[in-house]
């Protein structure tokens, strides 16, 4: 029988099929056969057992083993039938196109999607326009009007929109993007800077780089690097934005090299190619976990299955325009990655803030790259390669997937399954949520057994909440140690953690590394060198409470 919290009760309410006056229609089990059926159907194209199949994926999602990202659990077996969450848009360097790209992004929104830019083409403000003799507003003029569109916008009446707007270092507008979120200029981005090699290695060197108009190719002036680096890292001190990509590092890795990849989704866990859309599947690791270790044989069993799900995805979703059908069908890239990892961690008496923490990243995600490629190139021997394997890292080879991988930051749905989100450490073992669906008190599974154990009183309990860290409290050395909340892990450890897993991982991976209060902008600099250094193909740090509203906070909550 499907066990569900009280808390993805309240969530799962906004996915489950509604009737033309909003009502209900449906439970979340049957809205998981809805889904299990919708998607196993694609197997009857390939002349293979579409029973089998909706069992296989039934059993993973209702025991909460693995679950899809929201717009295939919204979608799947439904009119809209959208089942991605990220999508990249080109944004070219004219009036029309990029009209164009604000009309694309509404569809896309509209149908549950998330949609990620590089304005990184468009001429530079001040810049004379040939045909009007006008002068160019510059990116971030424009990115308000996308701003104000997405305002506007509920996705599928699911959830509200969310942007990811990409500039390069070299573009000579880059001062004014990396300030627009401080000076409250957008308000429905996240923005990143995409800083190159050349970039930071003139950062490292105390050098200069050449500011570049990308429409005419010439060098409008030259800028000290770190000036500039120390301008992203004062705004990401100021309010957790900017975040950086690193494109070069993104680029090297990129499986179908010909065409460079300029942008990522939302939370940066997908680098894509222009009209790419990508879905995404998590394995909650807390499920097959306990004190002996990981059950590497379901593990392997789940990711078998995770990979025939989202590759079926593929073929069973709608495209919101046609673009996206045809670039999507080309390389077939999808993105399995995990969820519970410190659930996973607890389970088996590791510390998160510990090297062998960072060595169980390790052996976990590269056994899941490894499975994940066994189980993609045993599709293709059935259902061929992706057509675009000639243009790819994968010449020569059998593959059913350009890429496997990816860590996403599961917010809703490990809400849904009762864990850890993606690779992030506990928030705190008591807090409070906030989000579209209300406010919502999150007390950690394993630390309610403890809290019952060791008969903690409501009074000791709200005081945990309260300061964030059981650190303060009476219980044993070893509970202090294996319940590490966000807040007490250094940086450094946080960055690499994230770097092993990336190591593994095809695409990218979606993690912040949460500062103190009073952490300075120097240990923000130091942060995004290291991430650099350790091979992080992108990072997002958040200093608590630099911003008003905060999605995960703590204070007095009310326990039931």
């Amino acid at each position: 029988m499907l066990k569900l919290t009280k808390n993805a009760k309240i969530v799962l309410k906004r996915f489950l099929a509604k009737n033309k006056k909003g009502k209900i229609i449906e439970t979340p089990e049957q809205m998981f056969r809805r889904v299990a059926k919708n998607i196993a159907f694609i197997d009857k194209k390939y002349g293979e057992n579409s029973n089998k199949s909706e069992k296989e994926f039934f059993d993973v999602m209702s025991n909460l083993e693995f679950l899809p990202n929201i717009p295939t659990l919204a979608n799947a077996g439904r009119p809209l039938q959208q089942l991605a969450a990220c999508f990249v848009l080109p944004i070219p360097d004219d009036l029309a196109g990029i009209f164009q790209a604000v009309k694309n992004m509404a569809l896309i929104q509209k149908s549950g999607g998330g949609t990620g830019f590089s304005f990184s083409r468009l001429r530079p403000e001040g810049s004379i326009v040939a045909d009007t003799g006008g002068v160019a507003s510059g990116p971030v003029s424009f990115m308000k009007v996308f701003d104000a569109a997405t305002g506007a916008i509920k996705e599928g009446g699911i959830r509200r929109g969310a942007n990811m707007g990409i500039l390069s270092v070299e573009h000579p507008d880059i001062e004014k993007f990396i300030e627009a979120k401080r000076k409250n200029l957008l308000e429905n981005f996240n923005i990143s800077v995409a800083l190159t090699d050349k970039f930071m290695n003139a950062v490292e060197n105390n050098k200069s780089y050449n500011l570049i108009d990308p429409h005419t190719k010439k060098v409008i002036k030259k800028e000290k690097a770190r000036k500039i680096f120390n301008l992203i890292c004062k705004n990401a001190h100021f309010n957790g934005e900017p975040g950086v990509i690193f494109i070069d590092t993104i680029n090297k890795k990129n499986p179908t090299p010909k065409e460079k990849i300029q942008a990522t989704n939302p939370c940066a866990e997908m680098p894509l190619l222009a009209y790419e859309s990508c879905v995404l599947g998590s394995i909650n690791l807390a499920k097959i976990t306990n004190e002996k270790g990981i059950d590497y044989d379901s593990l392997e069993e789940v990711v078998k299955i995770g990979v025939h799900f989202l590759d079926n995805c593929i073929d069973a979703s709608k495209f919101p325009i046609p673009e996206i059908k045809r670039k999507v069908k080309l390389n077939r890239k999808i993105g399995l990655g995990i969820m519970g990892f410190a659930d996973c961690l607890i389970k088996q008496g590791i510390s998160y803030n510990s090297k062998e923490a960072i060595r169980e990243a390790e052996k976990i995600m590269r056994f899941i790259k490894e499975k994940s490629k066994e189980a993609s190139q045993k599709l293709a021997k059935i259902r061929g390669n992706f057509p675009n394997i000639k243009n790819s890292i994968y010449k020569g080879e059998q593959i059913r997937n350009a890429t496997l991988t990816t860590i996403a930051p599961t917010g809703t749905i490990s809400i849904i399954a009762n864990c850890s989100a993606g690779i992030e450490p506990l928030f705190n073992v008591i807090f409070e949520r906030y989000t579209t669906y209300g406010l919502l008190t999150e007390f950690n599974l394993l630390f309610k057994e403890i809290a019952e154990k060791y008969r903690l009183t409501k009074k000791q309990l709200l005081d945990i909440a309260i300061k964030g860290s059981i650190k303060h409290t009476k219980l044993p050395a070893k509970i202090k140690k294996l319940f590490v909340t966000a807040h007490d892990i250094k940086p450094e450890q946080h960055v690499k953690i994230q770097a092993e897993f990336q190591k593994y991982t095809d695409n990218a991976v979606s993690k912040t590394v949460n500062l103190p209060y009073n952490a300075s902008v120097e240990q923000v600099k130091k942060t995004f060198l290291l991430a650099y250094k350790l091979g992080c193909k992108g990072l997002t740090i958040y200093r608590d409470k630099s911003r008003k509203e905060q999605v995960l906070r703590l204070c007095k909550c009310k326990l039931k």
